[in-house]
């Protein structure tokens, strides 16, 4: 079986893009993106229930839950897998009503978060987990934009090049991590 090439698709995604995606589909990231874990989700929180504006604006962006180790000497960031997404479900869709296009991380998004990356026009990409020195190679450039404070999981914006992942949850209802074994079972 012969696989198709991976798509190409330029930071920030806007609606379009978005809408051709399907569960499963194999994407080449480029452009600017933010970056978020559990610490700095918990102020973004905070932030909304203030009223107060979030250190980026959330409209077209596409979040990456990485937390970044301290880059090399001549390098712009250290090693930079995915964390498990699941851990910001629970602020996700205070973001995706906000106009997040993309969220990129591993393991499987609860209901909750599906149903607002449906109602609202976002995707949710999986990266290869164990890949974090790989997928570091794709950082073409990483600046701290917000809450320098905490470390690794401090807000950077960066910018990627040819940044592999695959489609797991689309604007259809399709998810990868029920639809791609059914795909494989035997009768």
């Amino acid at each position: 079986m012969t696989r198709p090439e991976p798509t190409s698709l330029q930071l920030p995604l806007d609606a379009d893009a978005v809408r051709e995606l399907r569960s499963g589909d194999s994407v080449l990231l480029s452009g600017p993106l933010v970056t978020g874990r559990d610490a700095a989700h918990g102020r973004f929180a905070e932030a909304i229930a203030r009223g107060e504006d979030l250190p980026f604006d959330p409209a077209g962006e596409t979040l990456y839950f990485v937390g970044p180790t301290p880059a090399r000497p001549g390098h712009p960031i250290g090693a930079a897998g995915p964390t498990t997404a699941s851990r910001m479900d629970a602020w996700s869709p205070l973001l995706v009503e906000r106009g997040l296009r993309g969220m990129i991380g591993k393991g499987r998004r609860s209901d909750t978060v599906k149903d607002a990356m449906r109602e609202h026009g976002c995707v949710y990409f999986g990266a290869i987990e164990g890949t974090a020195a790989l997928l570091s190679q794709c950082v073409t450039s990483a600046e701290v934009i917000a809450y320098s404070d905490l470390g690794a999981e401090a807000v950077h914006r960066l910018e990627v090049r040819d940044f592999p992942a695959l489609v797991v949850n689309d604007l259809y209802g399709g998810d990868l991590y029920r639809d791609g074994p059914a795909r494989w079972r035997r009768a």
